[in-house]
């Protein structure tokens, strides 16, 4: 009987859509005020991160959430995220597969997109982190 009971709950809570998506690196972001610079890169971040990344940065099962305490300014400094878009990333944290180069995403629009990061991560308690190795 217990491994019925076992059975029917990994069944249950597998098929959720609430564990499923957190299970694939989603994370619930809460986005605060923000400066005028973090708000325009919060637009230009759902409109071009979003479809991967998730709307502010809260993951999808196509890309991991940058809102993400791996994502934090002493493990991954300001220039990664531009290095991501402007070469592509290596997969080497999450298991979605290489970061393709974001070409249609102009240089002047990252300074904007790493603000809202930032400002958003800061509301959401990550904050620096020296990276041990």
């Amino acid at each position: 009987m217990n491994k019925v009971v076992l059975f029917a709950l990994i069944s249950t809570l597998s098929a959720s859509p609430v564990w499923a998506g957190h299970f694939r690196g989603h994370v619930d972001v809460k986005v605060g005020a923000l400066s005028p610079l973090a708000a325009e890169g919060q637009q230009i971040f759902n409109e071009s991160c979003g479809s991967c990344h998730g709307i502010d940065g809260q993951g999808t099962h196509s890309g991991p959430p940058l809102i993400h305490q791996t994502y934090n300014p002493g493990h991954h400094g300001n220039g990664a995220f531009s290095r991501a878009v402007t070469k592509g990333v290596q997969q080497h944290h999450w298991p979605y597969g290489n970061m393709p180069a974001q070409p249609e995403i102009g240089f002047s629009d990252m300074p904007r997109i790493v603000s809202f990061i930032r400002e958003v991560q800061k509301q959401n308690g990550i904050v620096k982190k020296m990276h041990k190795m």
